[in-house]
């Protein structure tokens, strides 16, 4: 592609807010109606795993009603264009895939998949657990108090990379909004694709503001 062939993206909600996933908090901190503690916390499922497994089953099946957007189509052609290419999400909704991406972190789980709470089995999941289940399959997204995933292999690609890009994130929840710095004592060249600027705009080399399925295929284009 020329000038850079090493490119690392972090997304969060924003990319994905515009196909209709629901971001994961609103301004009173609940999501979608429920306390965040009683549905993203080890203690909220070990306290009503019934809750829990409703709700998570009623977002894996939203997964159907959505689609990926031209931003999503956008970052899978990018990725085809360029030698490396590591595509970190802070989402749990498969639209990245669904778009053609293939070498995706998913650093807080996957709404697609379930894990078994004794052996510690991750295996790939469309339907709905069932209440005999409750207790032994739980998504497999992480929860406050849980490590991340995958922060190695992350670290790795951002402090490699000669392009960095952030789209549809706050940039305020680490390690997520810190990626940026190791990115950038590496030498890359940061850039952030965003609907507002964010306490870390400065720090970048560029921000470019609007919805992510108008500027970030406009972005792309540019490069290409």
């Amino acid at each position: 592609m020329g000038k850079y062939q090493n490119i690392c993206v972090l997304t969060g909600a924003g990319i994905s807010a515009e196909s209709g996933i629901k971001t994961f908090r609103d301004a009173n901190g609940l999501w979608e109606n429920h306390d965040i503690m009683e549905v993203a916390s080890p203690e909220g499922y070990a306290d009503k795993p019934a809750l829990v497994q409703r709700f998570y089953n009623a977002r894996r099946m939203q997964l159907k009603e959505v689609e990926p957007n031209p931003a999503h189509y956008a970052l899978a052609k990018l990725e085809s264009m360029v030698s490396e290419f590591a595509l970190v999400t802070q989402n749990v909704d498969d639209l990245h895939e669904r778009a053609g991406c293939k070498n995706i972190f998913h650093m807080h789980g996957e709404l697609r998949k379930i894990r078994h709470t004794k052996t510690g089995e991750v295996k790939y999941f469309e339907g709905e657990v069932s209440k005999e289940d409750y207790l032994l399959w739980r998504p497999d997204i992480v929860w406050f108090g849980e490590n991340v995933k995958y922060m190695e292999e992350i670290q790795i690609a951002a402090s490699k990379c000669d392009l960095f890009l952030c789209i549809g994130t706050s940039n305020q929840v680490y390690p997520a909004a810190g990626f940026v710095q190791i990115a950038k004592e590496s030498g890359a060249r940061c850039i952030e694709l965003n609907m507002e600027s964010t306490a870390l705009s400065a720090y970048y080399d560029e921000s470019h503001l609007g919805p992510a399925s108008a500027v970030v295929p406009d972005f792309i284009k540019s490069l290409l």
